[in-house]
């Protein structure tokens, strides 16, 4: 155990020491975490905000844009014409404008969008199609109230429109959902997908220990050999764990991750750290070399990051959502989802244990072709 051990602080004290962790470990999963939240959006309390320009149509300016620029989702410019609405457009100076019939209710309307602002476009072609969609529908039943009776169908449309709707949607009471918000969603897929490439450090350890001589002197020495293989699975297992603690609380205060439960989440990161170490371990044993390892390590790792949702969102196509429960990105972000319900320690005990499970197979696998990785032949590496 006191060999294990020194072997373990050895080995902390050099990957603490290499830019190799702080890279892999921190600043490529919080740099890249950033860039997606910053790109596909953040958390909830951001916003889209549409810049748009309407000329003609008073009622659809009133009815649907107005209510949105006074709540703060839209900037709006009133024009006299769509010729200067489209000149705006070639500017930038607006994503989108809206050309409505003067009366806003039997023409064309039309949305002039910027080519630059796509998402802005396809929001102000939305909320166009509604407006025509609920005013066909208006007029079909001001057309059937209409059938064989003496009415005035101004004053018919102008009731319809008035009336109010049988069922809305309300947005302003908080739902309890089991769903991560984009930026903790983005860290914690970066965190498990880098995991990988930190711990295969610890793991090709026993390649470079091999390469500079020293894996003959350890196994000549009088400690048994388990004490070598459990002295650097343990260091990889520390610094993964501290990796992602540190990763975490940064997140959280750069880029307002929610992680949920404390104690949720210390266990899922520690299993988590334990199974993809175990994974690691694994095919590290059939590599020769520590390049080889890191090679075929960097393989697994992007093909489980695939297919665990560490990236983006797996489709729900085929067997593709099903390849996920093998991999530990799926459960441990599964876990954080749960945590995000409002769900405690309790609440992830499934995908701690599938992960422990995962680690103990992994590991059992490590252990048995250990003998293979201490090889050495004629005293050398």
């Amino acid at each position: 155990m006191r060999a294990a051990l020194t072997i373990l602080l050895k080995d902390l004290r050099q990957q603490f020491r290499d830019t190799t962790l702080l890279t892999f470990g921190l600043a490529l999963p919080l740099g890249l975490a950033f860039l997606l939240t910053l790109t596909l959006g953040g958390n909830e309390k951001q916003q889209f905000i549409g810049r748009y320009a309407v000329a003609g149509g008073a009622a659809f300016t009133e009815q649907v844009l107005r209510p949105m620029a006074e709540r703060g989702y839209i900037t709006l410019r009133e024009l006299p014409g769509w010729d200067a609405g489209a000149a705006l457009v070639d500017k930038g100076e607006v994503d989108a404008v809206f050309v409505v019939p003067p009366d806003g209710r039997t023409g064309t309307l039309e949305v002039i969008g910027n080519v630059d602002a796509a998402i802005a476009v396809d929001v102000a072609r939305g909320l166009a199609q509604s407006y025509a969609t609920e005013l066909r529908t208006t007029g079909l039943a001001v057309a059937v109230a209409m059938q064989g009776r003496d009415a005035d169908a101004g004053e018919l449309a102008r009731l319809a429109q008035a009336a109010p709707t049988p069922v809305a949607l309300d947005t302003s009471t908080p739902v309890l959902r089991k769903q991560l918000d984009p930026a903790t969603y983005h860290a914690a897929g970066m965190a498990v997908f880098f995991l990988f490439f930190g711990a295969v450090v610890s793991a090709a350890g026993i390649f470079a220990e091999r390469a500079g001589g020293t894996l003959v002197r350890l196994i000549a020495a009088p400690i048994p050999r388990w004490s070598i293989v459990a002295g650097k699975s343990v260091g990889g297992v520390v610094t993964g764990i501290v990796t992602m603690t540190v990763l975490i609380a940064t997140s959280g205060l750069l880029l307002g991750a929610r992680w949920g439960d404390p104690l949720g989440v210390a266990a899922l990161v520690a299993a988590t750290v334990l199974a993809v170490c175990g994974i690691t371990t694994v095919v590290a044993s059939f590599a020769r070399t520590a390049e080889q390892a890191s090679n075929w390590v960097s393989i697994v790792a992007t093909v489980l990051g695939v297919f665990g949702g560490a990236l983006f969102p797996i489709a729900q196509v085929g067997l593709l959502p099903y390849l996920g429960y093998v991999t530990p990105h799926r459960w441990f972000l599964s876990g954080l989802a749960e945590l995000a319900g409002g769900g405690t320690a309790s609440a992830v005990v499934s995908p701690v244990l599938v992960l422990l499970a995962i680690a103990v197979v992994t590991g059992g696998v490590a252990v048995h072709r250990s003998g293979r990785m201490l090889r050495v032949t004629g005293g050398v590496a």
